[in-house]
């Protein structure tokens, strides 16, 4: 982490109890991070990958979506060659508690935490069984409170949390102001009009409704850009 990242991580916590959040996504030149399919592996070179995996390794927490549990069933931890690299804690935003239960990660090393609106205690009780640690975050308009969330994950002393998700979470991310500094690897590829974008957002009417970043660094990662930003 740079010397700017750190911070805004210092000043987050000393100022707000909340974590400090980065996310991280990739995408195609013109801003694509799949294909309509839902096909992305791989958009950046195996340079960025590795990069990511150096993120991972400095992160409290790497958070995401049930959908992209669904869709990737990802594993999200570190595949460096350091034994001393401590596995951060995976956790999942799954309002309706619909994680399978036999998903990658459940089965890895280290913690998954299932972060819930959901009360169906046989639903919980199952994800307890396959390894999971399931809390209960309060709802806010029919969907998860993501401040609460960051609040939740403060109380339990995360200082530093990594976001991998898809556009969906993003999106909301996005329309809370709930991330510090967003990392994005933009590879020299067209994936064309019909593939998926980096945000959903509720329809912005004008110009005067769009959401202004701050870049803050620009640096080469094998042949793809890695791009960092803040908001306004």
């Amino acid at each position: 982490m740079d010397f700017y990242s750190k911070k805004l991580k210092i000043i987050r916590r000393m100022t707000t109890g909340l974590p400090f959040v980065r996310s991280k996504m990739a995408m195609s030149l013109d801003g694509r991070t799949a294909m309509a399919s839902g096909e992305s592996k791989w958009i950046t070179s195996s340079e960025a990958r590795n990069d990511i995996q150096s993120l991972r390794a400095e992160s409290s927490v790497i958070l995401t979506g049930i959908n992209t549990v669904l869709a990737d069933d990802p594993s999200l931890n570190v595949r460096l060659n350091d034994e001393s690299v401590k596995q951060p804690v995976r956790v999942v935003l799954d309002s309706e508690l619909n994680m399978p239960l036999d998903s990658k990660m459940l089965a890895l090393p280290g913690e998954t935490w299932v972060l819930t609106c959901c009360s169906e205690k046989h639903k919980i009780t199952a994800l307890e069984n396959a390894g999971a640690k399931v809390f209960q975050i309060k709802n806010k308009y029919e969907r998860m409170d993501l401040k609460a969330v960051m609040t939740f994950l403060g109380q339990q002393q995360i200082n530093n949390v990594l976001v991998e998700a898809g556009a969906i979470l993003n999106g909301a991310l996005l329309d809370a102001n709930m991330v510090d500094e967003w990392l994005v690897y933009m590879a020299p590829c067209i994936l064309g009009d019909q593939g998926r974008g980096l945000f959903n957002l509720p329809a912005l009417q004008k110009m005067a409704d769009k959401k202004q970043l701050n870049m803050q660094a620009v640096r080469q990662v094998g042949p793809d850009l890695k791009l960092t930003f803040t908001m306004q």
